[in-house]
């Protein structure tokens, strides 16, 4: 292919266009001492400033976890009465003379027991 040829060629132009516009874009020169010293002390300033954020909000975490371990021992307590008021004074509302009816096919759960009148044998 001679010089008139790629002159032509739509592909060869533009990649001539592409690599002039990435030689201008690349910078001269590497940045300068201060400002690269500059740039490394914002740097530093903000990893500090950003360690003691979450240095404090670790710290703020830590002092909520007592108040925090109090309302769940309290809502803990308060599910405890609310299922012992279940078991214990809901137990009457129930179908006492059909026990499989309210156990799901004869089969009784833990905390019920049959009533009715019992015959010792003999």
């Amino acid at each position: 292919m001679n010089e008139q040829d790629r002159q032509r060629n739509a592909a060869w132009q533009a990649a001539q266009q592409w690599k002039e516009r990435a030689r201008r874009a690349r910078p001269r020169q590497g940045m300068s001492g201060p400002r690269l010293v500059l740039t490394w002390l914002l740097f530093g300033a903000l990893m500090i400033i950003g360690t003691l954020l979450g240095l404090f909000f670790l710290l703020i975490g830590w002092a909520m976890l007592p108040f925090l371990r109090h309302r769940m021992k309290k809502r803990m307590e308060q599910m405890r009465a609310q299922q012992a008021e279940d078991i214990g004074g809901g137990y009457h509302h129930h179908d006492t003379r059909h026990p499989e009816s309210r156990s799901g096919g004869g089969r009784l759960e833990e905390h019920e027991v049959l009533e009715g009148e019992y015959r010792e044998k003999k």
